[in-house]
């Protein structure tokens, strides 16, 4: 087990740069993949050696080797970040299964920084997230399907509510995120992820406003405690329900 710790802690690191990359342009409307990673400071091409994850950040000091400009530490964390869950998604997910998780997984990271960033959640990155559950329920299925869609009806359509109520309070990016998380969960786990999610917000707010960073009418984006949620009920939802029900 521990050989393959270690390659998903490296494929994680490796992924993570990637989605460091996508973090940065999707936002912006570019391409992925053209043109190769440059120095947003000096916008020269980066060196193999310049790329390697974590290691490069370190041994450059966090600094451009070109124009010396500072390189943001989230690079770094984004890498740690995709590496640990990778770890994670394996202990948890064993065999094939690691795959559509680590995929699903790491598309939610890039919607967490995106939405922090920029308040928006791409409809492109939903796409993927709908797409890649419906892979996986035609050809790996866990949930009944109407189960699935019950999901989807239940996570999108709440949020749905609360934006018209809210008079634009909540998203239609949170609503849609919604509706694609509440397809991969099922109806159960979808209630119980609004409900983490909501909880974590509220305290967060609730924390910014005691601490005098936000004020009361600033915008919070929801999208990074949905995605939050979505890992927490991912890794324990099952164990929470059961809790839950015994208790």
């Amino acid at each position: 087990m521990i050989p393959l710790a270690v390659t998903a802690f490296v494929l994680g690191l490796a992924v993570g740069s990637f989605l460091n990359v996508c973090i940065y342009r999707i936002a912006r409307g570019e391409s992925v993949i053209f043109p190769p990673s440059r120095c947003p400071g000096c916008g020269r091409r980066l060196g193999a050696r310049e790329l390697i994850p974590v290691v490069s950040y370190l041994r450059q000091r966090g600094r451009c080797r070109g124009c010396g400009v500072a390189i943001h530490w989230r690079y770094a964390l984004v890498e740690l970040l995709t590496a640990f869950m990778f770890v994670v998604l394996l202990w948890r997910f064993p065999g094939f299964d690691f795959f559509p998780q680590a995929f699903f997984y790491s598309v939610l990271l890039v919607v967490f920084f995106i939405d922090l960033d920029h308040q928006v959640i791409p409809n492109r990155l939903v796409i993927v997230l709908l797409v890649l559950a419906l892979a996986v329920q035609v050809f790996r299925p866990v949930l009944p399907w109407g189960n699935a869609l019950l999901g989807m009806l239940a996570g999108g359509g709440l949020l749905l509510l609360l934006a018209v109520v809210s008079r634009g309070g909540m998203g239609g990016g949170d609503v849609k995120l919604m509706a694609a998380l509440g397809f991969w969960y099922g109806w159960q786990q979808t209630l119980l992820l609004l409900f983490v999610a909501f909880v974590a917000g509220g305290l967060t707010g609730i924390f910014l406003l005691a601490a005098g960073i936000k004020k009361r009418k600033d915008p919070v984006p929801f999208g990074p405690f949905l995605v939050m949620a979505a890992v927490v009920v991912g890794l324990w939802g099952e164990r929470i329900l059961h809790w839950y029900i015994r208790w």
